[in-house]
């Protein structure tokens, strides 16, 4: 039975992660890739357009399918070698997340919405991953 898992980071970084299909969470640590296993599902949630800055963009950005590779390193540069999960991304469309807050159970705090979202990456129930893979055109089911 799959896990739905949501990953944080900014669409910047998600758009890289999509080009190389992979999935880097958690400035490159390797325990929660390693909790995800082989068909599982991953959402990101990017808060900000670009590491760094402030311009929100508060909406989920990518989407797509644990692979079998189990985790690895790779040398981004020789100070920091983070590791990565090889994805299978789908094609999907943006969804913004405030038309979605009321409904997702795993946001327990209407008012201060944001707070799961520090953990950087979290899994989720199936009926909130699915009610986001729908509002992104995706089918998961």
């Amino acid at each position: 039975m799959p896990r739905y898992w949501i990953a944080v980071a900014s669409r910047e970084h998600v758009m890289l992660g999509v080009k190389a299909g992979i999935a880097q969470v958690c400035h490159g640590k390797p325990g929660p890739l390693k909790l995800m296993k082989p068909g599982d599902w991953i959402v990101y949630y990017s808060p900000v357009e670009i590491f760094g800055q402030k311009t929100p963009c508060r909406r989920f950005t990518a989407l797509g399918k644990v692979d079998k590779k189990e985790p690895y390193q790779y040398a981004m540069s020789k100070d920091f070698i983070p590791w990565r999960r090889d994805v299978t991304f789908l094609t999907t469309q943006e969804l913004a997340i405030e038309p979605l807050i009321e409904k997702l159970t795993f946001i327990k705090n209407k008012q201060r919405w944001g707070f799961p979202f520090r953990r950087g990456v979290f899994s989720v129930p199936r009926q909130d991953f699915e009610l986001i893979a729908q509002g992104m055109g995706v089918d998961v089911t």
